[in-house]
């Protein structure tokens, strides 16, 4: 089944193509996002309760692995699912969707592998996935789409806002970047705060 993923700067570009995707077709249950939350901007919002039930929704997906329980409200029936969860090299993050459900909530539960691993192992070709997770370490937001319904337009509708991973490469090489290292330590709160005040704008809520 083919896998897409990009890597977006910041967490309105990521949902204005979560939306797309779904208005173009593209079941939620096929689309995971995963977004840093170093700084803990994330935590700062106030209590999302879109399911009326008195916790937190964030809280109820950090409770059950960063599972996604499917509510109408299209492109935010995903987003009632975040859990948090930290990712070796990356740190904490804001999680939904498949790919946080399974692969990451392994990884995040102390199970061998890696993000890399995880990337791959879920279509992800190696390259990008470096990029992505490096990406995702210093502040990024990424999507990820299985195309259950061999759909076209998912890459075009991800690559009008997502960022460039070939450019984006270069740009994390030009500055002694090699590759992802799972064993580096994660940006601090000041490091994304600064990352996102340079240029990506965080989100002003979900």
């Amino acid at each position: 089944m083919p896998t897409v993923s990009r890597l977006f700067d910041d967490y309105p570009s990521a949902r204005r193509a979560l939306k797309a995707l779904v208005a173009s077709g593209i079941p939620e249950a096929d689309i995971s996002i995963v977004a840093n939350n170093s700084d803990s901007f994330y935590n700062d919002r106030a209590n999302i309760d879109r399911d009326n039930d008195g916790v937190d929704d964030r809280a109820e997906g950090a409770g059950t692995g960063g599972t996604v329980g499917a509510v109408a409200g299209g492109a935010i029936g995903l987003l009632t699912g975040l859990g948090m969860m930290a990712i070796p090299g990356v740190g904490p993050v804001v999680a939904a969707g498949w790919l946080a459900s399974a692969a990451l909530g392994a990884l995040a539960g102390g199970a061998t592998g890696s993000l890399i691993g995880a990337l791959v192992e879920s279509g992800v070709p190696e390259e990008d996935a470096h990029v992505h997770a490096e990406g995702l370490r210093r502040g990024g937001v990424l999507l990820t789409v299985r195309n259950t319904s061999n759909n076209a337009n998912i890459e075009a509708i991800l690559d009008q806002y997502a960022v460039n991973t070939r450019e984006r490469a270069e740009t994390y090489r030009s500055e002694g970047w090699k590759n992802f290292d799972a064993a580096s330590a994660p940006y601090n709160a000041d490091e994304i705060r600064a990352r996102r005040s340079s240029g990506a704008k965080p989100p002003t809520n979900f």
